[in-house]
C-alpha cells in the first residue's frame, strides 16, 4: 500500500468512526420543548467534540491498523490464493 493510499484509507475510516462516535454522550439541552412534528430538540447541550474527535482518532487509527495489516498480509489478497482470478 502505498502512502496516499494509506491515507485515503485513513481518512475514509475516521469520516465513517466519526459519525458512529457523535451520538455517544449526547443530551438535549435542559427544558428544550421537542418540535412537535418532528421531536426534534435541536443541537445537544455539551457536545464534547474534541473528546469526540480523539475519540474518533483512535478508533479510526486501531481499524486502520488492522486494514493495514489485512491488506499487505497474504490472507486475502486478489493475486494469489483462493480469491485469486484463475490463470489463462
Amino acid at each position: 500500500m502505498s502512502w496516499f493510499t494509506g491515507t485515503v484509507l485513513y481518512v475514509l475510516i475516521w469520516w465513517i468512526t466519526l459519525f458512529a462516535v457523535l451520538p455517544f454522550g449526547a443530551q438535549p439541552e435542559e427544558g428544550a420543548a421537542p418540535d412537535p412534528a418532528s421531536g426534534w430538540r435541536g443541537a445537544p447541550a455539551r457536545p464534547l467534540i474534541w473528546r469526540k474527535a480523539l475519540a474518533t482518532t483512535l478508533v479510526a487509527a486501531l481499524i486502520w491498523g488492522a486494514a493495514y495489516f489485512l491488506i499487505s498480509s497474504d490472507w486475502l489478497s486478489f493475486r494469489s490464493g483462493w480469491l485469486a482470478l484463475p490463470s489463462d
